[in-house]
């Protein structure tokens, strides 16, 4: 059995030193965008030296892809606890859904936009296989239970009809502005991918 390491004074100091780093750079991202945010105000808000920044984040891109991972991390476990309970496959998209559409009213759409470039860019940081996305492997296991009970077409594609989904969900909230239009659009794309699975 290997005993944990427990973590140095040193190791605490640094975590805190990004943490504070993550935190300024989201503040100024969510003011100034991405391309327009300035290091010198990162290192200057979280009181640390210019290289201080880039030791723990080679590039503006990677605080994006460390918030990235976080928000994937928190709405996956916040869909497994929903999952944990009774419910439906309906009620399983409508709450992915909703869990999205929550990442935007916590960062703004300027950030969430953001996100979303950076997360089908082909040039970001570090690639990932879709088995690294804990919130689709979750909807594929979704879809393929449903599927075994009988409810889901048995030649429906778990994977692909997943993807599309969310795609659906990332494309109705970043090209629509008004709330209630988006609201009914995001029903009408559960009602759709029901309808595309052959729910009986």
């Amino acid at each position: 059995m290997t005993q944990q390491l427990k973590p140095t004074a040193r190791d605490a100091r640094r975590l805190q030193t990004r943490e504070r780093i993550l935190g300024a750079a989201i503040a100024e991202f969510k003011s100034a965008g991405m391309a327009g945010a300035e290091v010198n105000t990162i290192v200057a808000a979280a009181g640390v030296a210019h290289g201080t920044f880039y030791f723990h984040f080679p590039t503006k891109e990677h605080v994006l892809l460390e918030l990235e991972r976080r928000e994937e991390a928190r709405v996956a476990a916040d869909f497994a606890r929903f999952l944990d309970e009774p419910h439906d496959l309906a009620g399983a998209l409508t709450a992915v859904t909703a869990l999205v559409a929550g990442i935007e009213r916590r960062f703004g759409r300027p950030l969430f936009k953001e996100l979303l470039a950076l997360h089908f860019s082909p040039s970001r940081p570090e690639s990932e296989d879709w088995t690294d996305r804990a919130v689709i492997v979750l909807l594929v296991r979704e879809i393929e239970q449903a599927s075994r009970a009988g409810a889901v077409h048995p030649e429906a594609d778990a994977f692909y009809s997943a993807v599309f989904f969310l795609l659906g969900v990332y494309g109705v909230l970043s090209t629509n502005d008004d709330a209630e239009i988006r609201a009914a659009t995001l029903d009408k794309l559960v009602a759709s991918a029901l309808r595309g699975l052959h729910i009986r």
